[in-house]
């Protein structure tokens, strides 16, 4: 693990070399990417060399309490240090997503249960408008199907950051966890005798592709435009802006009816598409990777239930990582940093031991 960060160091230096030099800044792409490997390593090489001084304190601290006992205690304590140091390291070393800096396109669903499921969409949507929100991310809504009781039958929404983001606190890097079905047990406000029902929403997390990332053939690609329906003002239901697209090779289809104009709707249909895209590809990826390359904590895997959130306990259960807390009602006002956090702490330690094993 230390020969890894070792060779890290050299290229540390170079970075910092080539960022001192403002001619670097003439081809503002290159220089984002450097910044971007600058910023990762910064962690990794900082926490190395805070260890290795606390290795060189722990050996002048036992010097001295070889002659003078009171030093043991200090002993004792840069050795928990050093530790915890070593642990951090490990973590930091763990092989990155690189679509952790990424921003995403996130769907909701409604799913069994008619419109108490689209209610409950609703209710999901608000939660992770609130998260982004208590993380100073930016959100745009696509496209949206609302349902008759203020719900949501599904709608996309754009999630993006705001500036750079630190290593593991990306959009991707906290929202990928949220993709599968999402299950709810309570008395919805559509039922007369006071029974809890169990109903589903589906929610779908993928990086918003950028179009160089993606090529999309034109012959590809079937363009249907229909009558928009809803709410949405007088051009509902009057004229022809509504678009689906169907990607012919794969099978996916898209469609969008928010915006007024047809032109507007397509180029929104093409975000999706994109994402979508995008994120077919890496699954294939990874499909073809190593067991080192997989996590325990399955994000593609959309059919799986993931998660509860049981209202008259007032409780919220991950199934993947054993997480359970009774802060229901915080946790759907945005306060998901704990949920997501169980989550990136099993994936983490699913890859450290695929690391310690050498598979």
């Amino acid at each position: 693990m230390f020969e890894a960060v070792e060779e890290l160091i050299g290229e540390y230096a170079d970075l910092e070399k080539k960022l001192a030099d403002p001619a670097v800044f003439a081809d503002q792409a290159n220089a984002r990417k450097l910044n971007k490997r600058y910023a990762e390593l910064t962690p990794i090489i900082g926490t190395y060399r805070g260890w290795k001084q606390t290795g060189e304190d722990v050996e002048t601290a036992r010097e001295f309490a070889a002659d003078d006992p009171d030093f043991a205690a200090e002993v004792k304590e840069l050795e928990r240090h050093r530790e915890e140091l070593t642990e951090k390291l490990r973590l930091l070393l763990v092989p990155r997503d690189p679509s952790d800096d990424k921003d995403v396109i996130l769907e909701v669903k409604a799913g069994e249960g008619g419109e108490e499921s689209a209610l409950f969409a609703g209710d999901l949507l608000r939660m992770y408008l609130r998260y982004a929100e208590r993380l100073g991310w930016k959100t745009e809504i696509i496209d949206a199907n609302a349902s008759d009781l203020g719900g949501y039958k599904d709608v996309q929404v754009a999630v993006k950051m705001k500036g750079t983001a630190e290593p593991g606190q990306g959009v991707w890097a906290r929202l990928k966890y949220e993709g599968g079905v999402h299950r709810v047990q309570r008395v919805p406000a559509t039922e007369s005798q006071g029974r809890i029902h169990t109903s589903a929403a589906g929610v779908l997390v993928t990086p918003e592709a950028e179009e160089v990332e993606v090529e999309v053939n034109a012959n590809d690609l079937r363009i249907d435009v229909y009558r928009s329906s809803g709410p949405g003002g007088q051009s509902v239901n009057t004229t022809d802006s509504a678009v689906r697209i169907t990607h012919l090779p794969t099978g996916i289809v898209v469609s969008c009816q928010n915006e007024k104009s047809q032109l507007q709707n397509k180029e929104q249909a093409m975000r999706i598409l994109r994402s979508r895209l995008l994120a077919a590809a890496q699954e294939e990826a990874e499909r073809e990777a190593s067991d080192a390359r997989r996590s325990q904590v399955r994000t593609v895997d959309r059919s799986e239930r993931i998660r509860t959130y049981n209202f008259p306990e007032n409780r919220i259960s991950d199934h993947r990582v054993g997480f359970k807390a009774y802060n229901l009602d915080q946790v759907l006002d945005g306060d998901l940093d704990a949920v997501i956090q169980a989550c990136v702490d099993a994936d983490s330690a699913a890859k450290l031991a695929a690391a310690g094993d050498g598979s």
